[in-house]
This record gives structure tokens, C-alpha cells and sequence, in this order.
């Protein structure tokens, strides 16, 4: 999910041809009489489900979830998969996703710029869990390194440069340990967690890295050496939609179980590899990511900033 210094720049010029994209939306919403109801990505019978892809199941792990808010809203439910995490916030900034999955960084990276959305739960993956989940350092299970003060000098993988487990939370541990992640190490962007956990692995691209925990316990060929509770990365909805839709959305997806979801009828819940990336959800607000922006402030990391 990769976020160049560059892309960020661009970001500005993104959020102001935004404004140009959403007078397109108004002025097509008015046309229909739906204006003052409020305005859709595509249409008033799809809502957009955006998406940065973590892996190769992506699609299917969120498959169920949209199943659920095409039940509940009826409305159909469009998959829309971004290449990263710069596409996916230019997407929002640019009024063309109706719900989406962020990280808490994209999240407000993405409200830095511009993006009129808001945050409506979280995904937990284990009853009675609390939103969030773990960045963990990263070393081939063979490797000497024991802590990250023995980064430095070593090849190390994150994710992206947008990723709140891949790159905002290693960033400021290794500030912590006294390396400067741009100098005082090679930065490999592996664009995935389970492709940074890959490489790590191999030993080869990357003597370390860093991925969420649900990527790393996949692959037994890496060991932890550290890890960093992140909060749970955002289900949003954009503050452009009528307000009935918003209603129906928060209604269902604010705190909802897999065994709610199966019972309301939505048969493709039913699966193991659904109930190995969710439980539920929690609900989330904005402040919840005070922390994000905390940790933004601390690193004076380029990506935070509009």
C-alpha cells in the first residue's frame, strides 16, 4: 500500500480537483432530486466498498461482510479494490467510495487531505477482544538479532509507506531504539504484510522487517521480537451519503457478531476462512485515533501531513 513522499504532495492537488469531482456529484444528484437526500460514488442503488489489498485473499475475507451491507441497505454492494494506500485516499478524497476499510494512518492521512468520512466500528477477530491488533518486528527464525536496536545497518522490510503496522508504528519504535528509519537502515517496501513477512523469511531482500500479527503467525519461518498494540483499523462511510443509508450502515455494521451475520442470512459467513479474520466489530470514533496522530506528531512523518 505504498504512499510516495511524492504521491503525498500530490495529495494537495488531489483534494482540490476534488472539489471539482464532488460539484460533478452534486450537480448529477440535483438533476435526479436526490440532492438534499445526499450523493452516492456510482449510483443511488450501489455503495462502493474500497479496499487496499493486505493479501491474496482479500476479496474473499471481505466477500461476507459486503453480503451483509447489500442485506441490509439493499443496495448492491461493488467491490473496489485500490493498488495501495495513496489510490485508496485519493479515492475518498475524490467522493469515490461509499464504505471502506482504512488502517487508523490511512484513515487520517486521508481526512488530512480532505476526505469527508467517518468512522463507524472496527474489526475485532476474538470475542471480547478490544479494537486493535499488534505491529511485530520481524527476523528469519534462524537469525542472531534479538531486539531492534540490531536493525540498524540491516536491510529491513515494511509494508508501505502509509501502513500504520508496516511503517508508522516501526517508524517511531526504531526512533525509540535510536535508529533513524531513513538513514540508518535499507528500507524495502514490500507493498503487502504477508509479502513483507516473505521476504523476511528468505533472508535475503530483508534481514528484518515488520507486518501485522495476523501475517506473521502464517509463516513459520520468522520469529518476533517485538511487537506494538496499534488501534483497529477503520470501517467508514463517506458523510456524503443520504442520511437514511448512513442510518442503515451504522445500524449494522457499529457492533455486530459473525454468528448475527450468519443468522440474518448471509450463508457465505459460514466459512472457516471468515472466522479466522472476523468475530465482529466495536464501535470506533474519530478520537479513538488521537493516538495515530500522537505518533504523526512524534515522527514528523511526511505522510501525516496534508
Amino acid at each position: 500500500m505504498k504512499l510516495s513522499l511524492t504521491r503525498v504532495a500530490a495529495l494537495g492537488a488531489a483534494a482540490l480537483l476534488s472539489i471539482g469531482l464532488a460539484a460533478c456529484s452534486s450537480a448529477t444528484a440535483s438533476d435526479t432530486g436526490s440532492a438534499a437526500a445526499g450523493t452516492f460514488a456510482v449510483d443511488d442503488q450501489t455503495l462502493v466498498f474500497g479496499v487496499v489489498p493486505d493479501s491474496v485473499d482479500t476479496q474473499t475475507n471481505y466477500q461476507p461482510l459486503m453480503d451483509y451491507i447489500a442485506q441490509e441497505t439493499g443496495k448492491k454492494v461493488e467491490y473496489h479494490e485500490s493498488t495501495d494506500y495513496a489510490a485508496l485516499i485519493e479515492a475518498a478524497v475524490a467522493g469515490k467510495i461509499d464504505v471502506a476499510s482504512f488502517s487508523g494512518f490511512t484513515y487520517v492521512t486521508a481526512l488530512n487531505n480532505g476526505a469527508k468520512i467517518t468512522p463507524i466500528s472496527s474489526i475485532i477477530t476474538d470475542k471480547g477482544q478490544e479494537p486493535g491488533y499488534y505491529s511485530e518486528a520481524i527476523v528469519p527464525k534462524d537469525s542472531s538479532i534479538t531486539k531492534i536496536e540490531e536493525f540498524a545497518g540491516k536491510k529491513v522490510c515494511f509494508v508501505d509507506p502509509s501502513s500504520t503496522s508496516g511503517y508508522l508504528f516501526p517508524s517511531y519504535n526504531l526512533l525509540e531504539a535510536g535508529i533513524d528509519p531513513e538513514k540508518d537502515i535499507t528500507p524495502v517496501f514490500a507493498g503487502k504484510h504477508d509479502v513483507s513477512v516473505t521476504k523476511t523469511a528468505e533472508g535475503v531482500e530483508c534481514e528484518a522487517g515488520f507486518a501485522e500479527d495476523s501475517e506473521v503467525e502464517k509463516n513459520d519461518g520468522v520469529k518476533v521480537i517485538d511487537r506494538t498494540m496499534v488501534p483497529g483499523a477503520p470501517i467508514v462511510e463517506s458523510d456524503s451519503l443520504p442520511a437514511d443509508v448512513k442510518e442503515k450502515l451504522e445500524k449494522a455494521l457499529s457492533e455486530v457478531t459473525i454468528d448475527q451475520i450468519i443468522d440474518s442470512g448471509v450463508k457465505s459467513a459460514d466459512s472457516d476462512a471468515f472466522r479466522a479474520t472476523f468475530y465482529g466489530t466495536s464501535p470506533v470514533d474519530d478520537a479513538y485515533y488521537d493516538t495515530i496522530r500522537d505518533i504523526c506528531k512524534k515522527t514528523n512523518a511526511k505522510q501525516c501531513q496534508a
